[in-house]
């Protein structure tokens, strides 16, 4: 599979998230990492949030694979804090976040996490407070490497004033028909469209370029704002209609499609998976190998229900 930078190494252009495990059996966790490393993906998603309750995935991922040491070194291990669902409500204080690094420790069966998000912005963040907790986290090497998730880019340039570490990733929504962060940029002076509206501070794609920050798009297949996908929907009729033509033109599936579609965008994004069936893993794998011409991506940008000026 096709490779992108991630902060100081490479990894692949799909990883698999695994915000859906809670209910599935020990054979069905290993069938699925199982797929996910015969696809080139040594990359796994998590969130302390993921399942219902704090580290119930994280949990569930550690128990069934029983990874020995070297197997662990193997692969990297991406989580998240942040949210407090309890409460309704996020917290980036020192004492949170330390807190739930130690809780995703113990539930992965790891002494360390390859890559710590921020998972939603906290109105009331204190970047000295988070500074803290990672220079604690990095010093004790519990934590490698540092990022966030649905930042903007005034967001992380506050973080920035006292966080010394590279943040060197944010996981942001994005598929075809969901993609405000591409398709402002596309409409920009275009008065009364609702394309032309800035809403993450303007321009996050092209500030994570300029600053090595690899964007993750979660949901890629998501219409809009889990609100179903939109492959074989049929409010998408010319979509999916583009998007068979163009599967059957590269001999790979309709999931490899909408993948190609966001891996070919030269800022190196990568495919956050959230499917439990290893079939679709192997789908949207394949789609980082195929290469959209510029045509091809555009057209999948305007039946996918954008404006292209």
């Amino acid at each position: 599979m096709k490779t992108i930078p991630f902060g100081s190494r490479t990894a692949p252009a799909v990883i698999a998230g695994m915000m859906r495990i809670t209910d599935k059996a020990d054979a069905e966790i290993r069938e699925l990492y199982d797929a996910a490393r015969s696809a080139g993906i040594d990359f796994f998603d998590h969130a302390d949030i993921y399942g219902g309750a704090m580290h119930v995935c994280e949990d569930r991922f550690a128990a069934a694979l029983q990874l020995t040491a070297a197997e662990r070194d193997e692969i990297v291990l991406q989580t998240k804090c942040g949210i407090v669902p309890s409460a309704q409500m996020f917290d980036f204080s020192y004492e949170h976040i330390t807190a739930q690094v130690e809780g995703s420790l113990k539930a992965l069966r790891t002494d360390y996490i390859d890559v710590l998000l921020l998972h939603r912005p906290d109105a009331l963040v204190e970047p000295e407070e988070v500074a803290r907790a990672f220079d604690e986290l990095e010093a004790a090497g519990k934590v490698r490497a540092f990022g966030v998730s649905n930042h903007t880019p005034r967001q992380i340039e506050l973080l920035r004033t006292a966080v010394r570490q590279p943040l060197i990733a944010n996981q942001l929504q994005l598929s075809i028909t969901h993609s405000p962060i591409i398709a402002q940029g596309i409409a920009a002076n275009m008065t009364g469209e609702e394309q032309s509206v800035v809403r993450d501070g303007g321009g996050i794609v092209e500030y994570c370029r300029i600053n090595d920050i690899t964007v993750q798009a979660w949901s890629p297949y998501q219409a809009g704002f889990f609100d179903g996908v939109f492959l074989d929907n049929p409010a998408y009729p010319e979509l999916n209609e583009a998007i068979a033509r163009l599967a059957e033109k590269y001999a790979v599936t309709p999931t490899a499609i909408a993948t190609a579609w966001i891996t070919r965008h030269p800022a190196h994004i990568q495919v956050v998976l959230g499917t439990t069936t290893p079939q679709r893993v192997l789908d949207a794998a394949a789609g980082a190998d195929v290469e959209l011409t510029r045509a091809e991506w555009y057209e999948l940008f305007r039946v996918g229900g954008h404006i292209v000026p």
